[in-house]
């Protein structure tokens, strides 16, 4: 009787260490594939900066003021008034 007792618990360890193997194998899998989506996502994380980067740079240059005062002359042809068209309003 306590040879079958002993197959039994061998046979109980050899499922245990299968089992055991199998998940092994599985969290490295998954381990893998979570690796790939962190790399793909970093590499799209570093073209969104870099993108930023850029219009942060092109938000700079149309907000300078000497852009918008080369505009407003340009496009819309404005000028400073003189001091003959300067008109001061006091309280």
């Amino acid at each position: 009787m306590s040879l079958r007792g002993g197959e039994l618990i061998g046979l109980g360890l050899l499922i245990g260490v299968v089992a055991s193997g199998i998940a092994v194998v599985d969290q490295r899998q998954q381990s893998r594939r979570l690796f790939v989506t962190l790399s793909a996502l970093e590499n799209q994380r570093d073209e969104l900066n870099i993108e930023f980067g850029r219009l942060q740079l092109e938000q700079a240059t149309w907000v300078e003021s000497n852009r918008l005062e080369q505009v407003a002359r340009n496009q819309l042809g404005m000028v400073f008034p003189g001091t003959g068209e300067t008109v001061v309003i006091r309280r």
